[in-house]
């Protein structure tokens, strides 16, 4: 019995650090480029759809490429029962067996696919940031009066329409990433023609209904924190008072 539940939390370390460091590398690298852009632009301009995607997307980028060990390492995990032959006990023991197996090169299996989902966080924010913009037109006090259900549903709204339009490459990183791919598969175009080949157009979207599932509240929580840090720890530190505060945090 120990054993099954445990089986349901296995891959969870890694999960955890790589959701946390993704997003914390990604938020910050997102505000410093949409900083660059609103400067190069002149100061007081607004930001349009594509300085957005830009914005986002080169944040993808940055962050895939310092995260792709730890989501090997978690693929690999979550693909094999504890106990099987060659299973990762923990993130120390899947990185020192990566490493051994198939040197630094292992880490950054499935990398490229990744470069090219870096598109789902660029129409994510594009159109999260749209949506806020177009929100805050119905609100008093424009973007100052957006409540914490406004983030929530802006978020999620945001998420699901990426999701489906990119989730394709996750299937393809995915198998990828997985124990045996280097034996069942050429590369990121041979799992394409696989996948087409044996399960059509419907192959790239098994387990997209789950997924959105899955992803959701973290993304609408990380939101909502990420939408009430930006407007508190500026006043934190500046030692302003919270007298006029916008219905965000409230």
């Amino acid at each position: 019995m120990q054993d099954v539940i445990r089986s349901f939390y296995r891959g969870l370390m890694p999960n955890m650090i790589g959701n946390s460091v993704s997003w914390a590398l990604y938020f910050m690298w997102y505000g410093n480029i949409k900083d660059l852009v609103r400067s190069a632009r002149g100061s007081g301009s607004q930001l349009n759809s594509s300085d957005y995607f830009l914005a986002s997307g080169m944040s993808g980028i940055l962050t895939a490429v310092f995260t792709n060990p730890i989501w090997v390492i978690k693929t690999r995990m979550l693909s094999t029962a504890r106990n099987a032959p060659g299973a990762y006990r923990s993130i120390a023991h899947g990185s020192y067996e990566l490493y051994r197996t198939e040197g630094v090169r292992g880490f950054y299996r499935g990398l490229l696919p990744s470069l090219f989902g870096v598109s789902h966080g660029a129409i994510q924010f594009m159109a999260y940031e749209q949506l806020k913009n177009k929100w805050a037109l119905k609100r008093k006090g424009g973007q100052a009066g957006l409540t914490n259900f406004d983030f929530l549903y802006l978020s999620a709204a945001s998420k699901m329409f990426a999701g489906s339009i990119t989730y394709p490459y996750q299937v393809v990183r995915a198998r990828l990433q997985l124990y045996d791919a280097r034996e069942r598969y050429k590369g990121a175009m041979d799992v394409v023609r696989q996948v087409f080949q044996r399960e059509g157009v419907t192959g790239f979207y098994k387990g997209l209904g789950p997924n959105i599932i899955r992803v959701l509240p973290s993304t609408c929580v990380t939101f909502l924190v990420y939408e009430n840090m930006k407007f508190y720890l500026p006043r934190m530190w500046q030692g302003n008072d919270f007298e006029e505060q916008p219905e965000a945090a409230k």
